[in-house]
């Protein structure tokens, strides 16, 4: 069985897993707190970052880019059409360049300040930086989302998803750090009609369940996020 060290609410883990769930894969999930750097998840990846995906015969991938490439050549042609990386290179290019907006910039810009601010730093010792959160990044991550949004929308009413005509690894990206901040209640659904059509249709498809399970000790879930008609 294929094993995944996340954490519920790493966006970037979540890209990962809902890209396994496209393939049907139902891989075993370990809980990590990165801000631990427990000694053992040091030596799978010494980034100490999530998420760290291991195959049944021990090969160790990091990171969500490596991590899609690598399912993509060895079992993209099995998905037929359904295939999350085109065929031809000008749009395999495209989703790329739409999934890295995502993982990085939308990942800077906004999850990772949510994140940290409102979630690790609950649970982290206050000698690493833990306590509360510092308002100050709280809100210009949720200036910031407004503009991701605008973007997603813009793209999702020129496309049939977001980076082409097909559903693709890009889409995929941006559902999961969404997800993360529809989580934590900050998205502003109701600025962007495009966007939120696009979230609906992504967020129905049965990959997406096993997120929409995902709770945290003491931390409750916007009341839209698990509805599926929000």
């Amino acid at each position: 069985m294929i094993t995944l060290y996340h954490h519920p609410l790493c966006p970037q883990s979540r890209f990962v897993r809902l890209l396994l769930g496209e393939y049907a894969i139902t891989p075993e999930l370990i809980e990590e707190k990165p801000y631990e750097r427990r000694r053992d998840f040091l030596l799978l990846d010494p980034s100490g970052q999530t998420p760290v995906l291991v195959e049944p015969s021990g090969l160790v991938l990091s990171g969500p880019g490596p991590i899609a490439e690598y399912f993509d050549e060895t079992r993209g042609l099995a998905l037929g059409r359904g295939r999350l990386l085109p065929d031809d290179p000008a749009s395999r290019a495209e989703v790329r360049r739409v999934s890295d907006w995502f993982c990085q910039k939308f990942f800077q810009e906004v999850t990772n300040w949510l994140v940290t601010e409102k979630v690790y730093k609950r649970f982290m010792p206050r000698e690493q930086g833990g306590g509360g959160p510092d308002m100050e990044l709280v809100r210009a991550a949720r200036s910031n989302i407004r503009t991701h949004l605008r973007y997603i929308g813009y793209l999702a009413s020129h496309r049939n998803w977001l980076a082409g005509d097909r559903l693709s690894h890009a889409d995929l990206a941006a559902a999961a750090q969404l997800s993360c901040v529809d989580f934590l209640g900050d998205v502003p659904w109701d600025e962007n009609e495009t966007a939120k059509t696009w979230y609906a249709r992504i967020k129905s498809r049965p990959a997406f369940r096993s997120l929409l399970a995902d709770r945290l000790p003491g931390i409750s879930p916007s009341p839209v996020y698990a509805d599926l008609d929000f």
